[in-house]
Formats: structure tokens, C-alpha cells, sequence
């Protein structure tokens, strides 16, 4: 019989006492990477059980259901953790990584044992708190485990993090994100898998990241797959991923890699992050100097000191991430005590700095400023929101920052409207196509109208009759095309834009020969009725020429994008549409329409 025969054997007939012994010869742990979205670079692992099997079970769970039925459930998890903390700390650079570690709610009767056990091992192995993340899944029913609530916000006082695994697969998600202060939220395979092909799971994760963000908690793709899903999870603003994708659960420490390159690759065709907001934002950041989680209370007073001004100082942990603000008027109780300094030294009492953070919005540097500015209202007595690039903290915006940043682009968004037409230029209709270019939740149509021989007319005219005829367009445009899913532009001149989403193809179509349609009837008055009655002028065309030209009309350009479909660089649309133009201005309708594929 082979070793491992006999161990399955051993495991099934010897005493309950001998699990957590045959535990430590079979068990293993295997590290799957959770890397970061804006970059592609490891954030850090989830620690996975392997070598169940060998003991003659079928799954983690099925291991851990008999550890529990005979009592052993607490010195096997002590084991199996320790061990993945001994191998995350052999990691080169495992001081900038987070370790995840599944936490079995059934621990919590000796919840507060585990935390110092860990906490003196951690010590020996010089790795900090803030460094060990313990994943809760959704798929246990925790309102039924009452003292869950106490050990969890004791394993965040001691500086460890948390995380609701499975999420929206399980018991009770919202219930667990309302309850409990956690740091991460890992959204469940199931609404991942295929995410690039379904607006409906786009959907459901796209107001999970708001709702998450707006509790300043980072959110995890689970199970990526393919560099599509990964693309999209990125694109809609997921914070970190793991799955297959990245790479696959491995033993061997030398199998792991700080970089993988194909989802470096990837991350870096990122979005634009020149938009308006994102400019204003970074006019106005703070860059206030933070406090480690680890520091002491000592300090941190000596930080008040040192800037009598400053009310509170923002947070970090050792991986650079910001986990709220330091306020003084939480330490004053302390501070203005008489024995506060003895206090503080003295070790029975002694609190680290977990026990005196406030939580504060958390977002990053490329949100929307109205956005930023809406999670501020929401979170009470919020100091200021703390911003990040890269998951890494990079500053402050207080709120009368932020009334500057709305303010400013207000004034600015109305020095780029047209002064003719009223309607918005070159710069929200840049930011209009990066929106809806990657939001495929419904058919979108983007029209490029262009007036044909208007130089002629305008030459023969004059430029007041040119502007007539621009704003009797602008008219119809606005006559025609009203509603929340529809965008408005002046490119400039005689080029407009109009933009539709989740209008039908036949709407739309219908729509635009309409606009055409009167266009074409009504500019004829503005010429002679000489003109009119032959059809055309006399003119110069732009080589000096003299030639006869019809008279105007407009003619559009119709780009039509799928649901579903995604396009990752706007430069793709502008080279269809221009030619597209030159379809449209050939043909006999004055429309040229294709779908990008």
C-alpha cells in the first residue's frame, strides 16, 4: 500500500485526536495572485488548502466539517494558518502584500485566543497586521453566529483586515456590508463569468462597485478567466482580480512572480485619465503626510505638535492603502488626561492607533468630482475623502476643495459650450465618447453631421447668413433628438455630433432623416429665389476654381455600436467615421450607416 493510501486509510479509522497530526503531513498551502487593475502588479494572495485529498476528502469544507465535529476544528485552522504565514513571509517583498486567509465563522467561540495567538506569531515573523486579510464568506449564514459581530471588530483593532467572500452568492451580503466595517468585497465567479458578453452582469457589479466605493471598500473580481472578463472588470472599475486568468493556485514559492506580463500587458491599455475632472482634481490635492497603523500613540501626538494646525491626519497601512483619518478630537479625551502619557505606556491598557481611526471616503484620484463629492454628503462628520492612485494613498480633497473643483469645471464646461448654438464642444464630446464607448448596456449611435457646400454659400452670403444656417440646425437638432439618452454637440463650424443610447436602430434612423429632411427644405430660403429655382450657385472651390455648387444640405455619418459590444479606444471610432463621411457626402440619401464590429 502507498503512503498515501495508507494516510487516506489512517485518517478515516484512527482517532479523532490524529486529524491535526496527519493535518501536518498532508496539507499544504497554495498561493493564488489578486493582482491590481490600473497596473497588473500582485497586491498580494489568497492562501488555498491543498493535500485534503491525500487524507481521503473531497474538499476543504468536507476537511474542516470533521475537524469541527470532533473538536479539533481550532488547532487545525492555527496550524493551516501559521503555515501560510511562514510561506508568505519566505515571499521577497511581502511587506507591500496582503495575505488572504479564509476565517471559519464557527471560530468565533474562541475568536479572541486565535487573534493573540496570531498576533505573537506574526510578531516573530515581523510581519504587521495590516498585512493579513481574513476572507468572511457570504455562503455562511453569519446571523446566526451573534458573536461574530464582537470578534470581527476585535481582529480590527488588532489591525488585521477583512473581507466579505462570495459575495451576492450567499446568506446575507447587503446584511454583512450594513453590519460589518470591512475593507474588501470579493464578487462571486458567477456574476464574473461571462461579464463581457452580458449587460445584465455588468449591471449588477457596476452598482456593486458604487455601493461598495461609497463605503470607501475595495472590490475583488473573483475567478477572471479570460483577459475580456479582465478587461471589463477594469474597464467598469473592480480594484483588484484573481482568477485562472492571472494565474492558478501554486505550492511552490518560486512559482510566483511579482509581475506576470500578459496581465501587465493589459492593464496598461488603461483609460484615459486626462478628462477634465481628473485634471481639476489634481490641482487641488492636499498632500497631507500620513500615519502608519503601526505607529504609536506617542507619535502621533508629537504629529499634532508639530502642526498645530492640522485636525487629523490620514491613516495607511503597511501596504501604503489609506484606512481612514486620525482625527484629534477622538484623542482628546486621552491627550487632555492626567495621566494620558502613563497611560499610554502602560501595557495592560495600551491601544494601538485601530482603536481611534475614523472611517472616511475613500476614492480613486479618476472619479467623477460629482461623484466624490456625493460619497462626502453621505459619510457624517467626514473630515475630507481620501484619494488613491493605484490603491496607494496619494491625498486629500477637503469639501471646500472639492466645491472648487465642481465650480471650476462648471465655469469651464460653459467656456467649451459653442457660443452660437449653446451646445456642449470638443471637450464633453471627447468625454461623452470614452463613457459610452465602454458602456455596453445598451445599442449606441454615434451621428457626425457635416453641412455639404456650405463654404460656397457662406462666401456668396456672408457669415451672418453662415450663422443662420448653423442655429436653424442646432434647432432641429434639439427638436428632434430630446430626451436623457440623448447627447448634443458642436464639434464646430458646420460639424455637429449627436450621440443615442438604447434608442431602437429604426428610431434613430427614422429620426435622422427627419432632421435631414427639414434641414434641407428650410436653408433653401436663405437663398435668392434666383438660386433656388436653378438648384445650385456659382462659386470657388478650395483650389481657387470657379464651379458650380447644389445647393446645401447636411449630410450624417452613422456609427453603430452593439450591446454588448465594447470599444477600448475612441481613435478606433474617429477612423470609421471619417470614412463614413465621405460614404455619406457621396451618397443620394446624404446618410452612410455601418456597424462597428
Amino acid at each position: 500500500m502507498s503512503a498515501i493510501s495508507e494516510m487516506k486509510v489512517q485518517a478515516r479509522t484512527v482517532g479523532d485526536e490524529q486529524i491535526v497530526s496527519l493535518a501536518r503531513l498532508a496539507l499544504d498551502s497554495a498561493f493564488q495572485p489578486i493582482v491590481e487593475t490600473c497596473t497588473g502588479g500582485v497586491f498580494g494572495y489568497e492562501a488555498l488548502m491543498r493535500g485534503f485529498d491525500r487524507l481521503g476528502f473531497d474538499s476543504p469544507i468536507a476537511l474542516l466539517d470533521r475537524a469541527a465535529a470532533v473538536q479539533q476544528l481550532l488547532p487545525l485552522e492555527v496550524m493551516i494558518s501559521s503555515r501560510a504565514i511562514a510561506k508568505f513571509a519566505a515571499l521577497p517583498s511581502f511587506e507591500t502584500r496582503t495575505l488572504f486567509i479564509n476565517f471559519d465563522p464557527r471560530l468565533v467561540v474562541s475568536g479572541s485566543w486565535l487573534i493573540e495567538e496570531l498576533l505573537r506569531y506574526l510578531d516573530r515573523a515581523r510581519i504587521p497586521a495590516s498585512s493579513i486579510c481574513f476572507e468572511i464568506s457570504e455562503r455562511v449564514d453569519t446571523s446566526l453566529i451573534p458573536e461574530l459581530k464582537a470578534v470581527v471588530h476585535m481582529m480590527q483593532l488588532a489591525g488585521f483586515k477583512i473581507a466579505i467572500d462570495d459575495f451576492g452568492a450567499g446568506c446575507n451580503g447587503l446584511r454583512a456590508l450594513c453590519d460589518y466595517n470591512v475593507d474588501y468585497v470579493k464578487i462571486d465567479r458567477h456574476f464574473i463569468a461571462g461579464i463581457d458578453q452580458s449587460p445584465r452582469r455588468r449591471q449588477i457589479v457596476k452598482h456593486t462597485l458604487a455601493m461598495a466605493h461609497v463605503l470607501g471598500i475595495r472590490v475583488v473580481a473573483e475567478g477572471v478567466e479570460t483577459e475580456a472578463e479582465f478587461m471589463t472588470c477594469r474597464d467598469l472599475g473592480c480594484d483588484l482580480v484573481q482568477g485562472y486568468y492571472i494565474a492558478r493556485p501554486v505550492t511552490g514559492r518560486d512559482q510566483l512572480q511579482t509581475v506576470y506580463p500578459h496581465v501587465e500587458r493589459a492593464g496598461l491599455r488603461r483609460l484615459a485619465s486626462g478628462t477634465l475632472d481628473s485634471m481639476l482634481i489634481r490641482r487641488q490635492i492636499e498632500h497631507v503626510e500620513p500615519v502608519s497603523e503601526n505607529a504609536d500613540l506617542e507619535t502621533v501626538f508629537d504629529y499634532f505638535r508639530a502642526n498645530p494646525s492640522r485636525r487629523f491626519f490620514p491613516v495607511v497601512n503597511a501596504s501604503g492603502e489609506p484606512r481612514g483619518i486620525l482625527s484629534e478630537q477622538r484623542l482628546k479625551a486621552l491627550s487632555y488626561h492626567p495621566f494620558g502619557r502613563d497611560l499610554m505606556k502602560n501595557k495592560v491598557y495600551q491601544r494601538g492607533i485601530s482603536h481611534y481611526v475614523s472611517k472616511a471616503p475613500i476614492v480613486d484620484i479618476r472619479m467623477p468630482a460629482e461623484q466624490m463629492l456625493a460619497m462626502f454628503a453621505d459619510i457624517d462628520g467626514a473630515e475630507c475623502v481620501l484619494l488613491t492612485e493605484n490603491m496607494r494613498y496619494a491625498g486629500i480633497l477637503s469639501a471646500s476643495s472639492l466645491l472648487k473643483i465642481i465650480n471650476e469645471k462648471q465655469l469651464q464646461m460653459a467656456q467649451d459650450q459653442n457660443p452660437l448654438t449653446g451646445l456642449p464642444g470638443n471637450r464633453a464630446i471627447r468625454d461623452y465618447l470614452e463613457d459610452v464607448a465602454l458602456d455596453g448596456d445598451g445599442d449606441r449611435f454615434l451621428c457626425y453631421c457635416d453641412f455639404d457646400n456650405f463654404k460656397p454659400f457662406n462666401d456668396a452670403y456672408g457669415f451672418q447668413s453662415g450663422d443662420l444656417a448653423i442655429t436653424l440646425f442646432a434647432g432641429f437638432m434639439k427638436r428632434h433628438f430630446v430626451g436623457e439618452d440623448v447627447f448634443l454637440g458642436h464639434i464646430g463650424g458646420d460639424d455637429f455630433f449627436i450621440g443615442l443610447k438604447g434608442v431602437p436602430r429604426a428610431s434613430a434612423l427614422a429620426a435622422l432623416r427627419h432632421l435631414l429632411a427639414d434641414f434641407r427644405s428650410e436653408v433653401r430660403q436663405f437663398y435668392s429665389a434666383e438660386d433656388r429655382a436653378r438648384g445650385m450657385i456659382e462659386g470657388h472651390d478650395r483650389q481657387g476654381a470657379s464651379r458650380h455648387f447644389p445647393l446645401m444640405r447636411c449630410s450624417v455619418a452613422v456609427l453603430a455600436i452593439a450591446e454588448g459590444a465594447l470599444v477600448p479606444d475612441v481613435n478606433l471610432i474617429s477612423n470609421r467615421i471619417a470614412v463614413l463621411k465621405a460614404q455619406a457626402k457621396d451618397s443620394e440619401s446624404g446618410m452612410a450607416v455601418d456597424q462597428f464590429v
